[in-house]
């Protein structure tokens, strides 16, 4: 078990849930960092006594220095902060829960740091995957994947042999709210409804991802990264139930899968105590009780955002990144009401193909292809940086 943790993202699903895991197995918790909710994140300072915490936002972090001025709490502000956390070395695992692209530069430094990485945020491998990886091999450092399909594969693969032998990865995927809806009957679909998931409670941004299964795609580039596949060999199985969470087909059409109920504290747990398992603060599973699991094949043709996703990572390069960016503020502006549920896939394909790309990148071009790309949708949209 990790002896103490870094939560980027505290508070947050993911963040307030890898809390209750460290408070019930007494995980140290050394660094917190937040976007903007200081009477949160001051709640968590006063029962968890870190030694740094950090908000993203300057006039938040003002508020939370006069909250708890009277711990020991050092309180930081804006991305510096966060990396400041991120790179601390009273931390061994970090746990990264924040939400797009801007976990990118704080998983960075947690690597350069030493540290071990819990990675809830995809986004960070969907467009840094080739730097991320690559820096977490020279730093010796490991990757252990907190998204309850990635974990779910994770823990398929004990026990396989060094070549591993994968035949397949099945990805399984709620569908979504909106799962078995033609593009006609998507046409004037609101906010509320795209936000109402059949299984999960997530934030609004990954809800309306999972709505358009954009999150979906954005997991088949992950799955690439995390288990050296290509893409060709992951399967995405829409599974309504969300109980089998994934699952890996060997060479010999073996398939080893774990179940659950959709509970992220299994995955979390996971992570923080992998290769060893404890009591979990979840429920169980009841089978019998369950009765029956279905699977169906994905719909593309009205989910676009899968197949986006797939030529991207084929793409290579900064491709990836330009769809994950093009689609963090089409989905930003279609909660702000700003444009139609089916208007986030066309503006995501219309950015990549848009993308100036670079197969050999480094980290300052996969910044500006993510500007680029949300330049890309406010200008498609006649809209102007300083209106969003």
């Amino acid at each position: 078990m990790t002896d103490s943790i870094i939560i980027l993202g505290s508070t947050g699903s993911i963040g307030t849930q890898t809390l209750e895991v460290a408070r019930a197995h007494g995980i140290r918790v050394h660094a917190l960092t937040a976007s903007s909710n200081a009477e949160k994140l001051e709640e968590q300072i006063r029962e968890f006594h870190p030694k740094k915490a950090a908000l993203l936002s300057e006039e938040a972090a003002e508020d939370l220095r006069v909250r708890v001025a009277d711990t020991d709490t050092e309180v930081l502000s804006g991305i510096g902060g966060i990396c400041d956390c991120a790179s601390d070395p009273g931390g061994e695992t970090v746990v990264n829960a924040i939400v797009g692209i801007a976990g990118l530069l704080p998983t960075m430094d947690a690597i350069s740091a030493g540290h071990n990485i819990a990675l809830a945020n995809k986004e960070t491998l969907v467009t840094g995957g080739k730097l991320v990886t690559r820096a977490a091999r020279e730093k010796g450092v490991k990757i252990l994947p907190v998204d309850s399909e990635h974990s779910a594969i994770f823990q398929s693969l004990q026990g396989a042999p060094k070549n591993r032998a994968i035949k397949k990865i099945l990805l399984t995927a709620s569908g979504g709210p909106f799962f078995g809806r033609t593009r006609d009957d998507l046409e004037e679909v609101t906010v509320e409804q795209a936000l109402n998931h059949p299984n999960w409670s997530m934030g609004a941004k990954i809800t309306i991802d999972s709505a358009t299964m954009m999150n979906k795609g954005l997991e088949i580039i992950e799955a690439c990264w995390l288990f050296g596949v290509p893409e060709d060999k992951i399967q995405v199985v829409v599974h309504r139930e969300s109980i089998l969470h994934s699952a890996v087909m060997f060479e010999d059409n073996a398939v080893i899968g774990q179940l659950g109920l959709p509970d992220m504290k299994i995955p979390i747990q996971y992570a923080l105590t992998y290769p060893d398992r404890f009591l979990c603060p979840t429920e169980e599973l009841d089978l019998a009780k369950l009765g029956t699991l279905t699977f169906a094949d994905p719909d593309t043709e009205t989910f676009d955002c899968l197949a986006i996703c797939r030529e991207a990572f084929r793409r290579g390069g900064l491709y990836p990144t330009a769809a994950n960016s093009a689609n963090e503020q089409a989905n930003a502006m279609f909660r702000q009401g700003r444009i139609k549920f089916l208007e986030i896939g066309e503006l995501v394909g219309e950015a990549m193909e848009a993308c100036d790309n670079k197969q050999d990148f480094n980290l300052p071009d996969v910044m500006a292809a993510d500007r680029l790309a949300r330049e890309f949708v406010m200008e498609r949209l006649g809209l102007r940086p300083a209106q969003l």
